[in-house]
């Protein structure tokens, strides 16, 4: 799915809840569903943005791994293109976190997924050709920094993402970009494609965490 479609699909769950609520200001009498039918609709709701989180954080890794490709490849027409598609989805997923906190936060947050990807981008540039250490050493601990300014972001917005846990969460997935890069470069298609399998897995279990924890800031909206 585009990441313009996942965001609109973010969109229409937000707008739609939204209008529930004026609707059941107009009509009192018809306010409170039964709570069978309220919580098939919550459901139904988290369930949208579940699926479309997950697809946003699995293209995150599909472009980012398409780059590593590349890069191994010497393809610089492909790298430009999947470089590109990086920076689309951080958008993407920039603005649908903009939808919950405001552009503000949307945008904040853009300029720390910049900073992952420049990171990753600078780790995988280091280890194909001449493979430079002191570089590769720079761009991992920039990685691990961001991955803490990302999770105290999270966890200001959302007092249902604990800081510690986020951490983590971010910087396992630190770990799988750099481990992915390191085997792409010893032609370890067989360890890649184990890493490219918990990545995506792991994709999961971020975005899951996220809706979980938007769900419970906002359940009017859900």
């Amino acid at each position: 799915m585009k990441a313009t479609a996942l965001v609109l699909a973010l969109s229409v769950a937000f707008a739609f809840g939204t209008e529930a609520q004026a609707d059941e200001s107009a009509h009192p009498a018809h306010a409170v569903p039964p709570a069978a039918d309220a919580a098939a609709m919550s459901s139904a709701k988290q369930a949208t943005t579940q699926a479309a989180l997950r697809d946003l954080w699995v293209e995150h890794v599909f472009w980012i791994r398409d780059y590593v490709n590349a890069r191994a490849e010497g393809d610089a027409a492909r790298q430009r293109v999947a470089a590109d598609q990086v920076v689309a989805n951080a958008t993407a997923i920039s603005g649908a976190v903009a939808g919950f906190y405001g552009k503000p936060a949307g945008d904040h947050l853009l300029g720390l997924l910049a900073g992952h990807w420049g990171a990753v981008k600078d780790y995988a540039d280091a280890s194909f050709g001449q493979v430079d250490a002191a570089a590769q050493q720079a761009a991992a601990a920039a990685l691990t920094a961001n991955a803490k300014d990302i999770a105290a972001f999270l966890a200001k917005a959302n007092p249902y993402l604990p800081e510690a846990t986020l951490v983590g969460l971010l910087s396992a997935h630190g770990a799988h970009h750099i481990a992915q890069i390191q085997q792409v470069s010893k032609r370890d298609y067989a360890a890649e494609a184990r890493t490219w399998a918990a990545m995506r897995q792991h994709m999961f279990t971020i975005a899951d965490a996220l809706t979980a924890a938007l769900a419970k800031q906002f359940p009017a909206k859900f």
